[in-house]
Protein backbone atom coordinates (compact mmCIF):
# COMPACT_ATOMS: atom_id res chain seq x y z
CA UNK A 1 0.00 0.00 0.00
CA UNK A 2 2.80 2.38 0.87
CA UNK A 3 4.44 1.76 -2.52
CA UNK A 4 1.19 2.58 -4.40
CA UNK A 5 0.69 5.85 -2.49
CA UNK A 6 4.28 6.84 -3.22
CA UNK A 7 3.79 6.19 -6.97
CA UNK A 8 0.55 8.27 -7.05
CA UNK A 9 2.30 11.16 -5.28
CA UNK A 10 5.12 11.06 -7.83
CA UNK A 11 2.61 11.15 -10.72
CA UNK A 12 0.67 14.13 -9.25
CA UNK A 13 3.80 16.19 -8.52
CA UNK A 14 4.55 17.17 -12.18
CA UNK A 15 0.89 18.14 -12.74
CA UNK A 16 0.92 20.48 -9.71
CA UNK A 17 4.16 22.09 -10.92
CA UNK A 18 2.62 22.76 -14.35
CA UNK A 19 -0.49 24.34 -12.81
CA UNK A 20 1.66 26.57 -10.60
CA UNK A 21 3.67 27.66 -13.66
CA UNK A 22 0.46 28.54 -15.57
CA UNK A 23 -1.05 30.75 -12.83
CA UNK A 24 1.47 33.68 -13.14
CA UNK A 25 1.08 33.66 -16.93
CA UNK A 26 -2.75 33.86 -16.68
CA UNK A 27 -2.54 36.66 -14.14
CA UNK A 28 -0.14 38.56 -16.41
CA UNK A 29 -2.48 38.13 -19.39
CA UNK A 30 -5.44 39.50 -17.41
CA UNK A 31 -3.38 42.48 -16.31
CA UNK A 32 -2.33 43.28 -19.88
CA UNK A 33 -5.96 43.01 -21.02
CA UNK A 34 -7.01 45.42 -18.30
CA UNK A 35 -4.30 47.87 -19.34
CA UNK A 36 -5.50 47.75 -22.96
CA UNK A 37 -9.05 48.50 -21.85
CA UNK A 38 -7.81 51.48 -19.88
CA UNK A 39 -5.94 52.96 -22.84
CA UNK A 40 -9.04 53.15 -25.05
CA UNK A 41 -10.96 55.77 -22.99
CA UNK A 42 -7.74 57.77 -22.62
CA UNK A 43 -7.27 57.80 -26.42
CA UNK A 44 -10.92 58.79 -26.92
CA UNK A 45 -10.53 61.64 -24.43
CA UNK A 46 -7.40 62.82 -26.24
CA UNK A 47 -9.29 62.73 -29.54
CA UNK A 48 -12.07 64.86 -28.09
CA UNK A 49 -9.50 67.41 -26.91
CA UNK A 50 -8.09 67.65 -30.43
CA UNK A 51 -11.58 68.20 -31.88
CA UNK A 52 -11.71 64.97 -33.86
CA UNK A 53 -14.70 63.59 -32.00
CA UNK A 54 -17.65 65.19 -30.29
CA UNK A 55 -19.04 63.96 -26.95
CA UNK A 56 -22.59 62.68 -27.22
CA UNK A 57 -25.43 64.17 -25.19
CA UNK A 58 -27.28 60.96 -24.50
CA UNK A 59 -30.07 62.41 -22.36
CA UNK A 60 -30.67 65.59 -24.35
CA UNK A 61 -34.01 65.84 -26.18
CA UNK A 62 -34.73 69.08 -28.10
CA UNK A 63 -37.81 70.94 -26.98
CA UNK A 64 -39.37 70.90 -30.46
CA UNK A 65 -38.82 67.15 -30.86
CA UNK A 66 -40.54 66.55 -27.54
CA UNK A 67 -43.42 68.76 -28.67
CA UNK A 68 -43.70 66.77 -31.91
CA UNK A 69 -43.89 63.48 -30.01
CA UNK A 70 -46.33 64.65 -27.32
CA UNK A 71 -48.64 67.03 -29.24
CA UNK A 72 -48.11 67.19 -32.99
CA UNK A 73 -48.04 63.47 -33.78
CA UNK A 74 -51.35 62.62 -32.00
CA UNK A 75 -53.06 65.67 -33.54
CA UNK A 76 -52.01 64.79 -37.09
CA UNK A 77 -53.05 61.16 -36.64
CA UNK A 78 -56.50 62.30 -35.58
CA UNK A 79 -56.95 64.97 -38.29
CA UNK A 80 -55.70 62.94 -41.28
CA UNK A 81 -56.85 59.56 -39.92
CA UNK A 82 -53.57 57.75 -40.38
CA UNK A 83 -53.64 54.00 -39.71
CA UNK A 84 -50.07 53.92 -38.45
CA UNK A 85 -47.90 56.44 -36.62
CA UNK A 86 -45.16 55.88 -39.21
CA UNK A 87 -47.41 57.57 -41.80
CA UNK A 88 -47.39 60.84 -39.87
CA UNK A 89 -45.22 63.43 -41.67
CA UNK A 90 -42.08 64.63 -39.95
CA UNK A 91 -39.16 66.94 -40.68
CA UNK A 92 -36.29 65.08 -42.36
CA UNK A 93 -33.65 67.81 -42.69
CA UNK A 94 -33.07 71.55 -42.99
CA UNK A 95 -30.78 72.99 -45.69
CA UNK A 96 -29.42 76.54 -45.30
CA UNK A 97 -27.83 78.13 -48.35
CA UNK A 98 -26.13 81.45 -49.09
CA UNK A 99 -25.54 82.24 -52.77
CA UNK A 100 -22.68 84.70 -53.26
CA UNK A 101 -22.13 84.82 -57.04
CA UNK A 102 -19.26 87.05 -58.20
CA UNK A 103 -18.42 88.06 -54.63
CA UNK A 104 -17.18 84.54 -53.82
CA UNK A 105 -14.90 84.60 -56.87
CA UNK A 106 -13.50 88.10 -56.36
CA UNK A 107 -13.17 88.21 -52.58
CA UNK A 108 -12.00 85.05 -50.79
CA UNK A 109 -12.31 86.70 -47.38
CA UNK A 110 -16.04 87.28 -47.84
CA UNK A 111 -16.44 83.55 -48.47
CA UNK A 112 -14.71 82.79 -45.15
CA UNK A 113 -16.97 85.31 -43.40
CA UNK A 114 -20.07 83.63 -44.83
CA UNK A 115 -18.85 80.22 -43.61
CA UNK A 116 -18.22 81.76 -40.19
CA UNK A 117 -21.72 83.30 -40.03
CA UNK A 118 -23.39 79.99 -40.91
CA UNK A 119 -21.27 78.18 -38.33
CA UNK A 120 -22.22 80.65 -35.60
CA UNK A 121 -25.93 80.44 -36.46
CA UNK A 122 -26.23 76.66 -36.79
CA UNK A 123 -23.37 75.30 -34.68
CA UNK A 124 -22.15 73.28 -37.68
CA UNK A 125 -19.43 74.14 -40.18
CA UNK A 126 -20.72 74.98 -43.64
CA UNK A 127 -19.36 73.59 -46.89
CA UNK A 128 -18.41 75.70 -49.91
CA UNK A 129 -20.56 75.04 -52.98
CA UNK A 130 -18.84 75.09 -56.37
CA UNK A 131 -20.02 75.48 -59.94
CA UNK A 132 -20.77 72.20 -61.71
CA UNK A 133 -20.31 73.58 -65.23
CA UNK A 134 -18.85 76.59 -66.99
CA UNK A 135 -21.02 79.51 -68.18
CA UNK A 136 -19.18 82.03 -70.33
CA UNK A 137 -21.83 84.76 -69.99
CA UNK A 138 -21.32 84.87 -66.21
CA UNK A 139 -17.53 84.37 -66.39
CA UNK A 140 -18.04 81.16 -64.47
CA UNK A 141 -15.84 78.10 -64.71
CA UNK A 142 -16.28 74.61 -63.35
CA UNK A 143 -15.10 74.32 -59.74
CA UNK A 144 -15.33 78.02 -58.87
CA UNK A 145 -16.88 78.78 -55.44
CA UNK A 146 -20.38 80.25 -55.68
CA UNK A 147 -21.71 80.08 -52.12
CA UNK A 148 -21.94 78.13 -48.86
CA UNK A 149 -24.47 75.67 -47.50
CA UNK A 150 -25.08 73.42 -44.51
CA UNK A 151 -27.47 70.51 -43.92
CA UNK A 152 -28.90 70.02 -40.43
CA UNK A 153 -30.38 66.81 -39.04
CA UNK A 154 -31.29 65.46 -35.64
CA UNK A 155 -30.96 67.62 -32.54
CA UNK A 156 -29.26 70.54 -34.31
CA UNK A 157 -32.11 70.67 -36.82
CA UNK A 158 -34.78 70.88 -34.10
CA UNK A 159 -32.79 73.47 -32.11
CA UNK A 160 -32.35 75.66 -35.19
CA UNK A 161 -36.06 75.52 -36.10
CA UNK A 162 -37.07 76.26 -32.52
CA UNK A 163 -34.85 79.35 -32.54
CA UNK A 164 -36.06 80.38 -36.01
CA UNK A 165 -39.78 80.08 -35.24
CA UNK A 166 -39.78 81.60 -31.76
CA UNK A 167 -36.92 84.13 -31.73
CA UNK A 168 -35.39 85.04 -35.09
CA UNK A 169 -38.51 85.63 -37.22
CA UNK A 170 -39.89 87.93 -34.54
CA UNK A 171 -36.80 90.13 -35.02
CA UNK A 172 -37.59 90.73 -38.72
CA UNK A 173 -38.52 94.34 -39.40
CA UNK A 174 -42.28 94.82 -39.96
CA UNK A 175 -42.85 91.08 -39.68
CA UNK A 176 -46.45 90.10 -40.37
CA UNK A 177 -46.08 86.34 -40.82
CA UNK A 178 -44.63 83.85 -43.27
CA UNK A 179 -46.39 83.16 -46.58
CA UNK A 180 -48.02 79.72 -46.49
CA UNK A 181 -47.72 79.41 -50.30
CA UNK A 182 -43.98 78.70 -50.45
CA UNK A 183 -44.36 74.93 -50.76
CA UNK A 184 -43.06 72.93 -53.70
CA UNK A 185 -46.03 70.57 -54.13
CA UNK A 186 -44.40 67.74 -52.15
CA UNK A 187 -44.66 69.17 -48.64
CA UNK A 188 -41.25 70.90 -48.59
CA UNK A 189 -41.11 74.56 -47.54
CA UNK A 190 -38.65 77.27 -48.67
CA UNK A 191 -38.11 80.43 -46.64
CA UNK A 192 -36.04 83.41 -47.77
CA UNK A 193 -34.33 85.65 -45.22
CA UNK A 194 -32.98 89.07 -46.20
CA UNK A 195 -30.27 89.36 -43.54
CA UNK A 196 -28.37 87.27 -41.02
CA UNK A 197 -28.75 89.90 -38.30
CA UNK A 198 -32.09 88.46 -37.18
CA UNK A 199 -30.21 85.67 -35.42
CA UNK A 200 -29.16 86.69 -31.90
CA UNK A 201 -25.75 84.99 -32.16
CA UNK A 202 -24.56 87.42 -34.86
CA UNK A 203 -22.63 90.43 -33.55
CA UNK A 204 -23.57 93.51 -35.58
CA UNK A 205 -20.14 95.12 -35.12
CA UNK A 206 -18.36 92.10 -36.64
CA UNK A 207 -20.53 91.80 -39.76
CA UNK A 208 -18.68 92.75 -42.95
CA UNK A 209 -21.76 92.67 -45.19
CA UNK A 210 -25.50 92.02 -44.98
CA UNK A 211 -26.23 88.65 -46.58
CA UNK A 212 -29.52 86.93 -47.24
CA UNK A 213 -30.03 83.20 -47.03
CA UNK A 214 -32.42 80.50 -48.08
CA UNK A 215 -33.81 77.97 -45.60
CA UNK A 216 -35.35 74.78 -47.03
CA UNK A 217 -37.35 72.56 -44.66
CA UNK A 218 -37.63 69.05 -46.09
CA UNK A 219 -40.50 66.94 -44.73
CA UNK A 220 -41.89 63.48 -45.37
CA UNK A 221 -45.38 64.87 -46.10
CA UNK A 222 -47.16 63.56 -49.18
CA UNK A 223 -48.62 66.94 -50.16
CA UNK A 224 -48.56 70.62 -49.25
CA UNK A 225 -51.59 70.41 -46.98
CA UNK A 226 -49.91 67.88 -44.68
CA UNK A 227 -46.62 69.78 -44.71
CA UNK A 228 -48.34 73.10 -43.95
CA UNK A 229 -50.27 71.61 -41.03
CA UNK A 230 -47.09 69.99 -39.66
CA UNK A 231 -45.17 73.27 -39.63
CA UNK A 232 -48.16 75.16 -38.23
CA UNK A 233 -48.42 72.79 -35.27
CA UNK A 234 -44.68 73.06 -34.66
CA UNK A 235 -44.98 76.83 -34.36
CA UNK A 236 -44.29 78.30 -37.81
CA UNK A 237 -45.86 81.82 -37.76
CA UNK A 238 -47.86 81.72 -40.99
CA UNK A 239 -49.81 84.74 -42.19
CA UNK A 240 -53.41 84.69 -41.05
CA UNK A 241 -56.04 84.66 -43.78
CA UNK A 242 -53.49 84.04 -46.56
Amino acid sequence: MADQEQEQAQEQAPEQEQEQAREPQQAKGKKNKGDGGGEQPAAAAKGRENGRTQPKRDNYVPRMKQKYTDEVLPTLMKEFEYANSMQVPQIKKVVINIGMGNEARENAKSLDNAVSDIGIITGQKAMITRAKKSIAAFKLRTGMPIGVMVTLRGARMYDFLDKLFNVSLARVRDFSGVSPKSFDGHGNFTLGLKEQLIFPEIDYDKVDKIRGMEVVIVTSARNDEEGRRLLQLLGMPFQKGA
